[in-house]
């Protein structure tokens, strides 16, 4: 039987998702089809009569924001929300900024796939001059040096993540509250792994929409319980019908394809 249960939510669309330019740490905003994109999560979730006790979000304004128009829509906006950094997105490093399908003409549709996809293979770092150093942000200003890195692979991403997780936040749900994680594609992925023993064959291809709940249910050992509709590869569903889903898939999946 359930005894626990998270939704987890990336981020609505940014501006960069939209330019379609390598975002990572870079702090953009939301794009107006991001605002549409939580508010809509906001209204399936009030909808569907989830109550939150608590979020977790990142220092990044997108996840932030999107987190806090799914409470206003939800009429939970007096709960409290705490942001960290280790829930930031993956460190794209040198590529931050790039344009993907530019980037893909100067260098291969293999290595960006590579860069982007693979699951212990980093990006080029950025050097400490790089306009999009993480060092540069004023959300860095409280971090230490040796935890602000120069480029991430999903593997890196899950041990900045996954610490968090079983430190910080399986200790608020195991108290009894139901939590709101609203996160980023990359931070999210490195979750679900983990929760879901995906292998690192697998992970690659698994993608997370901006802007639709996913939800879980766990044992009382923090197992997940795996659910009627559940998405591929995972426990638990997204929380809108599967037309829908499929098409906010591919439009992940399309980013890098040739203009």
């Amino acid at each position: 039987m359930a005894k626990y249960q998270v939704v987890f939510v990336r981020h609505g669309q940014s501006q960069w998702n939209l330019e379609n330019k390598f975002t990572g740490w870079v702090d953009v905003p939301l794009s107006e089809q991001g605002v549409i994109e939580a508010k809509e999560a906001g209204a399936v979730l009030k909808e569907q009569g989830f109550k939150f006790d608590e979020a977790f979000t990142s220092v990044l304004k997108r996840a932030i924001k999107t987190c806090n128009i799914i409470l206003e829509e939800s009429d939970q906006e007096f709960i409290p929300v705490v942001k960290d950094y280790r829930l930031n997105e993956r460190m794209y490093g040198a590529l931050a900024g790039l344009d993907k399908k530019e980037t893909v003409e100067k260098h291969g549709a293999e290595q960006v796939h590579i860069w982007r996809r693979s699951y212990d293979i980093p990006p080029p770092a950025c050097e400490k001059d790089h306009p999009y150093h993480p060092s540069k942000s004023p959300w860095a200003a409280s971090i230490p040096e040796d935890k602000l890195p120069a480029t991430e692979s999903l593997k890196l991403t899950l041990e900045r993540v996954l610490p968090y997780w079983d430190e910080v936040i399986v200790p608020e749900i195991k108290a009894g509250k139901k939590v709101l994680i609203a996160a980023h594609g990359n931070s999210i992925r490195a979750i679900l792994k983990y929760l879901d023993d995906i292998s690192e064959e697998v992970i690659p291809a698994l993608d997370v929409p901006t802007g639709v709940p996913l939800f879980y249910e766990f044992d009382e050992n923090m197992k997940p319980i795996k659910q009627e509709g559940a998405a591929e590869h995972l426990s638990g569903r997204y929380l809108i019908d599967e037309e829908t889903l499929k098409a906010k898939i591919e439009e992940v999946k399309n980013q890098t394809k040739a203009k």
